[in-house]
């Protein structure tokens, strides 16, 4: 991944392509060979206006408005909806996999129902909280509600057993709790980081919040 930032989208475009310049004559001296239909550029901004199209042997680099980087679904506003519907999409087909194992019909106590929603289906939405937690509350209420739709499944529970009253017989936290504690892990293994790179990321002073958003410092607070 390469990353060019400017507040000029022209001059953001123009720092990319120099630097796939140096790319390329790196990947024709080793002999690597790129496949430009699988290579995107997305810009990621508030405006209407994006970035230039780039090339790279001269074939121009295909534009999306949404692209999936280690697992993570970036839309161009960071609003981090496409990878919250994505889980909640792959959860969703998860459940209907394992719902023989977790359903009403299931044998298995509710410890082990438990154990399996831990092992399989946690690690689904958990993943990189520190990042999609700064997302606005109505998109973190799509997983919080998924939980618990899930954690009444497993029991059995009648309608009159709150939602609230589930997460605390089964000691499973909430969300938001989830979230707020992965971020201030994150916080504190990177403010010792060796990097002072990484520790500055948590220097406020360094960016302009213009808008009304989370940063992954705020999580934690």
């Amino acid at each position: 991944m390469i990353l060019s930032s400017d507040t000029n989208t022209n001059r953001a475009s123009d720092k990319l392509q120099l630097h796939l310049n140096v790319l390329q004559t790196w990947l024709e001296q080793w002999r690597v060979k790129v496949n430009n239909t699988k290579s995107t550029q997305i810009t990621f901004t508030t405006n209407r206006i994006v970035c230039p199209q780039t090339t790279i042997y001269n074939i121009p680099i295909p534009m999306k408005s949404e692209v999936t980087y280690l697992g993570l679904h970036l839309d161009q506003r960071l609003t981090w909806q496409a990878h919250i519907n994505a889980k909640r999409q792959q959860l969703k087909s998860r459940v209907k996999k394992y719902y023989w194992l977790i359903g009403q019909t299931s044998q298995l106590s509710v410890e082990n129902k438990l154990l399996l929603y831990k092992t399989i289906l946690k690690p689904i939405w958990t993943y990189c909280t520190e990042l999609w937690g700064c997302s606005k509350p109505s998109n973190t209420k799509i997983l919080q509600a998924f939980q618990s739709k899930t954690l009444r499944l497993i029991t059995n529970a009648p309608w009159y057993v709150n939602n609230q009253t589930l997460h605390t017989d089964l000691s499973i936290p909430y969300i938001n709790k989830v979230i707020s504690t992965a971020a201030k892990k994150s916080r504190d293994r990177n403010l010792n980081h060796h990097n002072p790179l990484i520790a500055n990321l948590y220097n406020r002073a360094l960016g302009n919040q213009r808008l009304r958003r989370y940063w992954p410092e705020d999580l934690t607070e």
